[in-house]
């Protein structure tokens, strides 16, 4: 099972702040974002499929390619401002 965490505005816009996927076959972040759309709908394509989306795989940042396994955390959020 893979815990997904979505922050901030995507927790705003999506309605909820955390799911759980279980899929054998969705192995890399990417693969979460087609499982997520495949059950939640167009919604959910234009929200985790912006550029700006930011990801990380148990706190650390990483891209779309990134490997997921079994009990892993994976976390989407907007970009970081600063001012």
């Amino acid at each position: 099972m893979l815990k997904i965490v979505y922050f901030a505005s995507l927790r705003e816009r999506l309605g909820k702040s955390q799911d759980e996927i279980v899929s054998p076959e969705v192995n890399t972040v990417a693969g979460v974002i087609d499982a997520l759309v495949a059950l939640n709908g167009d919604l959910w394509q234009q929200v985790l499929l912006e550029s700006q989306v930011l990801t990380a795989v148990n706190q650390e940042m990483c891209d779309q390619d990134q490997q997921v396994v079994d009990g892993d955390e994976v976390a989407f959020f907007p970009p970081v401002t600063g001012g």
